[in-house]
């Protein structure tokens, strides 16, 4: 696709970030319509059902997979130069981080992507959520945060894409990868047709799958035809928050790219689809409790993003997309401590409450 047309009308930032405003509406709309998030997947697998919840989150995952590796082995793109490969990876980030931004995600009820979706639809609880969870990640990047985000990220660091590439270090060839999201979207859709999946879980699935697989294929064009340095990437949505809202904040000129497209985007797509669907309503919190959870939950996701080096669309789908090391093991901590945390938190207190309820027998 020649993309020079669009860099003589909007210049080579903003058709960067037209791309990431288009991908973004297209991931909002998409989301929006099958409910796609991480934290009620995990929640509904913990408590022993692979319902729709999780296929959806399967169906997803499965599809970037193989759309991506698809295009990796017909030479459509190249990623070789993403960041996931390109720098040196922080295992101890990404087991540590992944960890923070699941137990986050379960007290904030969603995850970052869930946040700005619902935001859209008029849920206020939501919007305070991710607004604090942009705060968080800006102050592990560049605040008060980052400090500690530096130490925690150089206890354990690994170089060299044989060491960052999944299927290298299990002694797998490239091709591999293919045959591995072959394998992967067979069993997603045994799973989706055994829950009783409906069309828009199908689509909406499969479309935000479609959109992680589109961010990598536009970002490596803009890459080969852009005058100026492109980083190849794809969809994340931690550093893009913090990016977008300094960018409200300060109004900075000529920083337009992908990622500042990327968040107004989903939020435009996700409101147009509430719209459309007629579930767009106004929702606030319940009590004090109730902030104060989903605000601590914010602040981990956000430390918790920028230290794993994604969140669980940046870190859990387009890094697992591309088989990179940190980003499994991100995804793995984040399954595994959203699981503990919704044991914990919610289904143990409520089970001693229900059992104090209960009448007792004499």
């Amino acid at each position: 696709m020649d993309l020079t047309g669009l860099f003589d009308i909007f210049g080579e930032p903003g058709t960067s970030a037209l791309g990431g405003l288009a991908i973004g509406i297209a991931f909002g709309i998409f989301a929006q319509r099958s409910r796609f998030c991480l934290r009620a997947a995990v929640i509904e697998f913990a408590r022993g059902s692979i319902g729709i919840k999780v296929a959806v989150w399967l169906i997803a995952f499965t599809s970037a997979v193989l759309l991506t590796q698809a295009m990796l082995q017909l030479g459509v793109i190249d990623v070789s130069e993403a960041r996931q490969f390109a720098a040196r990876g922080s295992l101890s980030g990404a087991l540590i981080g992944g960890a923070l931004f699941g137990i986050g995600m379960v007290l904030a009820r969603g995850c970052a992507s869930r946040l700005l979706v619902l935001s859209a639809t008029g849920n206020l609880r939501a919007l305070l959520s991710g607004l604090i969870f942009a705060v968080a990640a800006e102050a592990s990047i560049h605040g008060i945060l980052s400090p500690l985000r530096e130490k925690l990220a150089g206890l354990w660091t690994v170089g060299g894409r044989d060491n960052l590439d999944l299927l290298q270090t299990l002694g797998l060839g490239a091709e591999a990868g293919l045959v591995i999201g072959l394998l992967f979207v067979c069993g997603a859709v045994f799973f989706a047709v055994r829950a009783g999946l409906g069309p828009w879980g199908w689509l909406g699935a499969a479309g935000v799958g479609a959109t992680v697989a589109a961010g990598w294929w536009f970002t490596y064009q803009m890459s080969i035809q852009a005058f100026e340095p492109m980083t190849v990437k794809s969809m994340t949505f931690t550093g893009p928050s913090a990016d977008t809202l300094m960018s409200v904040l300060t109004l900075p000129a000529g920083n337009l790219d992908f990622d500042i497209g990327l968040v107004p985007g989903v939020f435009i797509g996700a409101a147009l689809a509430a719209l459309v669907a007629r579930e767009w309503t106004l929702q606030g919190f319940e009590g004090g409790r109730s902030m104060r959870r989903y605000m601590a939950g914010a602040v981990l996701m956000g430390f918790g993003g920028m230290l794993a080096g994604g969140c669980a669309v940046g870190a859990g789908v387009t890094g697992g997309s591309i088989f990179a090391l940190t980003a499994w093991l991100t995804l793995a901590a984040m399954w595994a401590a959203a699981g503990l945390t919704d044991l914990v938190v919610d289904r143990l207190p409520n089970a001693r409450a229900t059992q104090m309820q209960a009448p007792q027998a004499f």
